[in-house]
């Protein structure tokens, strides 16, 4: 749980940031693609930090002793909301870089920013599990 307190703290950030853009006085000029890209972004993010507090909120609320439940629960939604924490920081990125450099150079960012999440948050550490999952059933 301790990573998700930082994880928390970014992803609530990020959608603070979001929610002031429209009182920018640019935010008139975007397209209405951009302004699609801006929604989702928004949502993105905060869905990613009602999922990342939840467990919190399940256990200031559960308080019985199920502790197995609520570290499950926690687990399945510290993933599912890094998910959308990778979405939220990819389309942020994409409509920073289409607003200042156009859509191809927007577009390798995003997708950039997107690859690396999903590289450093979920593939490498399911190669890593998989490699010591075998080790064990070797061994046995």
């Amino acid at each position: 749980m301790q990573e998700i307190r930082v994880v928390q703290t970014g992803v609530q950030i990020l959608f603070g940031f979001l929610l002031t853009v429209p009182l920018t006085a640019r935010f008139r000029d975007l397209t209405g693609a951009q302004r699609g890209i801006y929604l989702a972004t928004l949502a993105s993010a905060g869905a990613a930090a009602i999922l990342l507090i939840a467990p919190s909120a399940q256990h200031r609320v559960l308080r019985c002793g199920d502790k197995a439940h609520i570290v499950r629960m926690a687990n399945r939604y510290a993933i599912a909301g890094l998910a959308l924490v990778a979405l939220a920081v990819a389309g942020a990125l994409l409509l920073v870089g289409d607003v200042m450099f156009g859509s191809v150079a927007a577009g390798v960012l995003a997708g950039a920013a997107a690859a690396a999440a999903l590289w450093c948050w979920y593939l490498q550490p399911l190669r890593r599990r998989r490699r010591l999952v075998g080790r064990l059933a070797v061994r046995q």
